[in-house]
């Protein structure tokens, strides 16, 4: 077996697994890397594999950062199956066009920039795809994996089961030849307000995890939604805009499902709710086709015809200049709007316009990378800069973590719990998250090690001295190597 991770090694973000197995090359997974220049810059660094060469590719799940990379992967030569469950195949396109056209507007706005400053347009990147890349990469989609089912490939069976983190989203068993592997996907949170819980894997050889909270626990989604009521209420005495940055697929239906059943038993005012994602609105719709997949309550409402994300005051904005016309809006209002970690989309322009106002309430429901600007912001940076400009933050905000779709790391034990003696490889976390891991797992008796970028392994039989492969240094002596100035 050879496993190389393309993305999400030694970070959170660019989930891409390559491995050969039973006479195939797979890619699990072909994700964006978001965040910082630095990471955004690994999206167009070559595949370290001829992309026509590949067999098949298999996804996990519809986030960018699991998606975001297949228009690319279909450009530099790739026209093989892109294998996934239906709720993802129906998900993906929203997604990829969503980012094309992201991409685009990202492009021309640096254009003009370089024009206005005298500068070499030339300098200025294409974009990775266009919306013709994304429309050719959903001609490759196969909606044929099921959740509980096997699906045959050649030699391969792929094993489909619920990872409880977004609608559609599956982790996999590998196996061929004797050999079991399996890919954890993102895990969902076993307190999430939508989703049923993970299903428990099989016994394998070797497992790939994400480890995105792998150092704590979330709090009570109970106590966590008790909180979120406080906070708006506090916010709406302030008189101002209160701003929910928000991942369109997931996070805003629970936020959504969260504000009607707030406002309906009268513990947050009956103030506007404006939806500023069209992609978000799109999302949604799917969550009717496929509500089998979600907490019973939440099925038996779309069951009933009810519609359980529609508070009563909810505004769904389409167009750019309905979303410039809420900046004039007078009074308290949430704005929901995309994206989650503020790198991108609608809420920027809100931030610019809001963010340096004491009135405005920045209410943070989603990871935040800490190179991101949403990161920042919640590491206490006093200004950031935004669409080019330097803006003061003087808005309250606030962060509530326990709405993460995300296994927290009583999670993750349960389900690797149930995989035998699996070698654990650790991916999609940050460096020193995974660290803490390592020691948690020592301390049960699991040999684990972090899956090294750029390198690949044998993950039954590569073995790193201390869990870490070479050059990747722990926490303390990262910290010494700092203080001594290198």
């Amino acid at each position: 077996m050879h496993l190389q991770s393309i993305g999400a090694a030694e970070t959170v973000t660019g989930s891409g697994h390559y491995l050969e197995l039973g006479g195939l090359r797979l890619l699990v997974d072909c994700g964006l890397f978001q965040g910082d220049d630095e990471l955004e810059a690994r999206n167009r660094e070559p595949f370290p594999f001829d992309p026509a060469s590949l067999d098949a590719v298999l996804l996990t799940h519809a986030h960018l950062d699991h998606v975001g990379r297949l228009p690319l992967l279909y450009k530099r030569g790739y026209r093989g199956p892109v294998l996934c469950t239906p709720p993802t195949a129906a998900l993906i396109g929203t997604v990829l066009l969503d980012s094309a056209r992201l991409q685009l507007e990202s492009y021309s706005r640096d254009l003009r920039w370089a024009r206005r400053a005298g500068h070499d347009e030339q300098a200025i990147p294409d974009p990775l795809y266009d919306e013709e890349d994304v429309h050719n990469t959903l001609a490759l989609l196969r909606p044929q994996l099921e959740f509980g089912e096997t699906f045959t490939l050649g030699r391969l069976r792929v094993r489909t089961e619920r990872a409880g983190h977004i609608l559609g989203s599956a982790f996999l068993l590998l196996e061929a030849g004797g050999e079991r592997m399996l890919f954890s996907g993102d895990l969902g949170n076993r307190e999430s307000g939508l989703q049923r819980d993970f299903t428990l894997p099989q016994e394998a050889d070797a497992v790939l995890i994400e480890t995105t909270y792998a150092d704590r626990t979330h709090r009570p989604l109970t106590e966590t939604v008790q909180e979120f009521a406080q906070v708006l209420a506090q916010s709406v005495r302030l008189g101002g805009k209160i701003l929910i940055p928000s991942f369109a697929i997931e996070r805003t239906q629970v936020i959504l499902y969260t504000l009607k059943r707030l406002m309906d038993s009268g513990a947050v005012p009956r103030i506007p709710v404006f939806l500023d994602s069209p992609m978000a609105a799109r999302a949604t719709n799917e969550y009717f086709e496929y509500g089998d997949e979600l907490i019973p309550e939440v099925r038996d409402l779309l069951r009933s015809g009810d519609d359980p994300f529609r508070p009563s005051t909810l505004h769904v904005v389409t167009t750019s200049q309905e979303s410039q016309r809420l900046n004039r809006y007078d009074g308290s209002a949430i704005i929901l709007a995309g994206n989650g970690m503020m790198t991108g989309g609608r809420i920027q322009h809100h931030l610019k316009h809001q963010l340096w106002k004491p009135s405005t309430s920045l209410v943070i429901v989603s990871y935040q990378s800490p190179s991101s600007l949403g990161g920042r912001i919640v590491e206490g940076a006093r200004e950031v800069r935004i669409m080019g400009e330097e803006i003061a933050v003087k808005a309250q905000v606030h962060t509530i973590g326990g709405f993460s779709a995300h296994a927290d790391q009583d999670d993750l034990l349960a389900w690797l719990d149930a995989t035998g003696d699996a070698r654990i490889w650790l991916v999609h976390g940050e460096v020193n998250v995974m660290q803490t891991f390592l020691g948690v797992l020592d301390a049960r008796g699991r040999t684990a090690n972090i899956m090294p970028r750029g390198q690949a392994v044998d993950p039954v039989h590569t073995r790193f001295p201390g869990g870490r492969p070479p050059g990747l240094e722990n926490g303390p002596a990262r910290a010494a190597r700092a203080e001594a100035g290198e």
